[in-house]
């Protein structure tokens, strides 16, 4: 009688156990009755009748990631090195999307293989429309092509790709060899350019400074000139004025007016003696030289210098 208690106890555990379920956080479990599937299983505590019901999978709906490196030919047959990361997860927690991701593949493996080989597919296609030097610059065109073509795909299996990282993306060593040259090549014709332009930029200025620095040299020189010019007039015109009033005072005073020429010699001389530039004056400065002068100043009064007492 013991014994029957102990053995009705047993399995009074064992069809506990038997009866409930956990499913954990992140995952969905897939419920099959011999065999077919019957229903799924949320995350937490679950029901499930014993011996009848089996868990068939736990499907994690948490984010995955999956890793490739493969090799592409670009329209100009250059072979172009890919490393790429995959981010993809189930589409929902919906029934038909669980048994989608449950039963389409045989195992996991089988789909993991089939997601990457439809990936870099669709990657070689798009790589065979584009030339080398585009390559380069296409990440992200060359993504949105992918998740273009297969997210109808994946969502038949019941996945989406989230994002897609083209990690590392490198030629051959020759081409990347050429690749290098042409840079450098564009980089020394830009700078020589560059210098060209700067040089030019320079050179143009200059000749506008200088060109500026004559202009404003010639008005500075005409300016000068006319004031020059306005200063000898004036003084010209001062000159005549005081020679006019020695004359008619020294005829007032009856006096011959080869004084006053006898004393505008002198102040020549004096005045070239104190403002001449040059180091030696040739002047006859004997009395025989002072006579001729004032004689030839005097004929040149007689010739008409002076009119009516007032110098022409």
């Amino acid at each position: 009688m013991e014994g029957f208690t102990i053995f009705l106890l047993a399995c009074v555990v064992i069809f506990f156990f038997s009866t409930f379920r956990t499913v954990a956080q992140g995952t969905i479990g897939v419920v099959t009755t011999f065999g077919k599937y019957r229903r799924i299983m949320m995350p937490g505590l679950n029901f499930k009748l014993p011996f009848i019901e089996t868990i068939y999978k736990r499907i994690s709906i948490q984010n995955r990631s999956a890793e490739l490196e493969f090799q592409a030919i670009t329209s100009d047959q250059a072979t172009v090195q890919f490393k790429a990361l995959l981010l993809f997860a189930v589409l929902d927690q919906q029934e038909e999307t669980i048994k989608n991701v449950a039963f389409k593949f045989v195992d996991e493996k089988n789909f993991m293989q089939t997601l990457v080989r439809t990936v870099e597919g669709s990657v070689r296609s798009f790589v065979a429309s584009q030339k080398q030097a585009e390559i380069l610059g296409s990440r992200t065109e060359i993504v949105n092509h992918v998740k273009h073509q297969i997210d109808q795909t994946l969502e038949m299996w019941g996945y989406h790709l989230i994002d897609m990282q083209m990690n590392d993306i490198a030629f051959d060593s020759a081409i990347m060899k050429s690749m290098a040259q042409v840079v450098a090549s564009n980089n020394l014709k830009a700078a020589a350019e560059n210098e060209g332009q700067a040089l030019l930029i320079t050179k143009t200025k200059q000749a506008e400074a200088e060109g500026n620095a004559i202009k404003i040299a010639a008005a500075a020189e005409k300016d000068a000139s006319q004031l020059r010019g306005q200063g000898i007039s004036l003084f010209r015109e001062e000159a005549a004025k005081g020679m006019s009033q020695a004359i008619k005072q020294l005829e007032g005073s009856h006096i011959d007016a080869s004084v006053i020429l006898f004393s505008m010699w002198t102040e020549t001389i004096r005045h070239l003696a104190e403002h001449g530039k040059g180091n030696v004056i040739f002047l006859d400065g004997s009395v025989d030289g002072m006579e001729h002068s004032i004689k030839q100043l005097l004929a040149m009064n007689n010739g008409g210098l002076w009119k009516g007492n007032t110098p022409t």
